[in-house]
């Protein structure tokens, strides 16, 4: 394990690959889906283990929308029973659930399990296990800025005291560290509109590994790349 002074505190992961996973062994996407939930519990657990205390995931971007209805179908089905089943999990490990994104799309089924699963877990004091659903990080900052407008129309802020602080305070990730470490799985090499604003100065890292095969053991050679970085927010060291 690496120094406790380098272990981020936030680390972020966009989950890619479960579809690519299934066609690999001639499955269902919906089967790659169902694979991925075990790699959430693996990196929920050596996130606890390394001492991280903010657990960022891109469960379900405004993009995925757009995918076949029989896929979107079995993610929301996918979405209730694993809260359902988890939850109890989480509470004896102290993690603690929450949501980011719009979640008005969802049925109230959806929004019903989640809100019950964030209500059971708030106590969890190890982690604090944030999904990204129905999110992207430009609907994020519209929404934020549509805020501050109306605030500012309304003269309650005037405009010349919006700054980056202001506006952190209005993203759906106000209550959170920035990402210290934003992890992509299966090689790819981009962001995909996720946490735009909050991974400014993040380190990234593409491991070549397809999501439902990351193991403790991946997010532990992440927490050890880490460590390696020297990271300088823009200043000279």
């Amino acid at each position: 394990m690496s120094d406790e002074k380098r272990i981020p505190q936030h680390v972020a992961i966009i989950m890619d690959g479960n579809g690519r996973w299934a066609e690999q062994r001639g499955l269902e996407r919906y089967e790659g889906h169902a694979a991925g939930i075990e790699p959430i519990r693996a990196s929920s657990r050596a996130a606890i283990r390394h001492g991280v205390a903010f657990l960022t995931l891109y469960a379900f971007s405004t993009e995925n929308w757009g995918r076949p209805a029989q896929e979107v179908d079995a993610l929301m089905e996918l979405f209730c029973q694993s809260v359902i089943h988890e939850t109890p999990d989480m509470q004896r490990q102290g993690i603690r659930l929450r949501t980011i994104g719009d979640r008005s799309r969802f049925s109230e089924k959806v929004q019903a399990h989640l809100a019950q699963a964030e209500e059971l877990t708030a106590g969890g004091d190890k982690l604090t296990l944030t999904l990204a659903l129905n999110y992207s990080s430009r609907d994020e900052i519209t929404r934020a800025v549509r805020k501050l407008a109306a605030r500012a129309a309304a003269g309650q802020l005037a405009p010349e005291a919006i700054d980056e602080a202001t506006i952190g305070r209005t993203l759906d990730t106000a209550a959170d560290p920035d990402p210290d470490l934003v992890i992509r799985t299966s090689g790819e090499r981009r962001l995909s509109n996720f946490l735009l604003w909050q991974a400014s100065y993040a380190e990234l890292w593409f491991p070549e590994v397809l999501w439902p095969d990351f193991t403790e053991e991946e997010f532990d050679r992440a927490m050890e790349e880490y460590a390696r970085r020297e990271r300088r927010f823009g200043l000279v060291k």
